[in-house]
């Protein structure tokens, strides 16, 4: 054995191992993910150097690659051509599997100039970092033995496991399969649990499905994002800029009559409209519905179960399940009439490409047929509807 630079009790390299592996995660979400694959976040060139030099130290990541996979999983999410989706691999495979998915994809040529623009194209990019992209996790290795001795070697092991087990298989397999849903986007992104500390606030991969461009993944006052909590940090010290967030909207009580600001708000933050509409009218008329039947009435359970399906995006229910809700909408014609004004506007927004005054008026034609429906819910919806404005930035 040869002497070590320092030796600590077993505890201390649990610790060392722990702390190493979080900059990486920092690393993941701060630099790749929210600042370079979405442009989210402007980070201090200083800051977005280090990142990338801890990246070819403990992953060998190149960060054009990352780019590339991860913009390419949003663009053909949930598809054969999405790189890593449950749906279609399988979540066992994504789940153990998911370093080789990500690599299989990150050596698509084609992947990488259509996905890849923007990424680091600098002299030690294109002379070192990739061109020797494994040369820094070796050099890693020496390091860790040099200061630890052999428990640097199972640091080091820890280090080059923690990405491919937290990010490539975790994120983008559970993160499709399993968890809970702030907002009914199109694809089955889920968030995890609401307190993104372990990966860095990238459990909650829902909201940032719903809102990829945003630089802050938490959305409800119980849901924690530590990226977000160091991007603060940053920012205060003046490393960081914060380019986008989530847009948020205020309800002006007295604004009567649409206009273009309503538009923006209505289609800028559709999910979140969505989710208000489930909250205060379908959640709303599904509970009076079964308060007027009853517990021993046999309509009871059915629209129970159909409350869940009424919610979800409809492009995700199976087959079965359509069958099942589309029963309760014909014994219903409250839950089938408020089932409808829900698709119809979500009909409003996948027209976005249209004008902007087609979106005012088909707008106005929604609250005229909400308002005329005879169910308060709705009425009360599109009142406030009128008043929607986004949030000053």
């Amino acid at each position: 054995m040869f002497d070590v630079l320092i030796d600590l009790p077993w505890w201390g390299y649990v610790l060392v191992a722990l702390g190493v592996t979080h900059i990486t995660i920092a690393s993941v979400t701060l630099y790749l993910h929210r600042t370079q694959a979405h442009l989210a976040l402007d980070l201090h060139p200083v800051v977005s150097h280090f990142f990338r030099f801890w990246l070819w130290c403990t992953t060998g990541i190149i960060t054009k690659q990352w780019v590339a996979v991860h913009r390419k999983h949003h663009a053909r999410v949930e598809t054969p051509d999405d790189p890593h989706s449950p749906k279609v691999q399988g979540i066992e495979k994504v789940l153990f599997l998911g370093a080789w998915l990500y690599h299989k994809e990150a050596a698509n040529l084609e992947t990488l100039d259509k996905f890849g623009h923007g990424s680091p194209n600098d002299w030690i990019e294109r002379h070192l970092y990739t061109r020797h992209s494994y040369l820094g996790v070796l050099i890693m290795l020496l390091v860790n033995l040099i200061v630890f001795g052999l428990p640097g070697a199972l640091i080091w092991l820890t280090q080059m496991l923690w990405i491919p087990f937290w990010a490539a298989g975790v994120v983008n397999g559970i993160g499709h399969y399993w968890g809970y849903r702030n907002y009914e986007v199109p694809d089955a992104s889920k968030n995890i649990i609401p307190w993104g500390l372990v990966i860095g606030g990238e459990e909650l991969h829902n909201n940032h499905h719903a809102y990829a461009s945003s630089a802050k993944f938490s959305d409800k006052p119980w849901e924690i994002d530590l990226g977000w909590g160091y991007i603060r940090l940053l920012r205060v010290m003046g490393l960081a800029k914060v380019k986008k967030t989530a847009p948020k909207i205020v309800v002006k009580k007295e604004k009567s009559v649409f206009d273009l600001e309503t538009v923006k708000a209505v289609i800028n933050n559709r999910f979140g409209v969505m989710a208000n509409f489930i909250k205060e009218v379908l959640n709303d008329v599904c509970t009076e519905e079964l308060r007027k039947l009853g517990r021993k009435n046999h309509e009871y359970s059915l629209i129970k179960r159909a409350r869940r399906l009424m919610s979800r995006e409809s492009s995700l229910l199976t087959e079965r399940s359509h069958k099942q809700l589309q029963r309760v909408l014909e014994m219903n014609p409250n839950l089938n009439q408020v089932y409808a004004m829900k698709q119809r506007l979500q009909e409003i927004w996948s027209k976005s490409a249209t004008t902007q005054e087609n979106l005012l008026s088909a707008l106005e034609d929604w609250c005229h047929a909400a308002e005329c429906s005879g169910i308060e819910a709705l009425r009360e919806f599109s009142r406030r509807l009128r008043g929607y404005e986004l949030a000053p930035a």
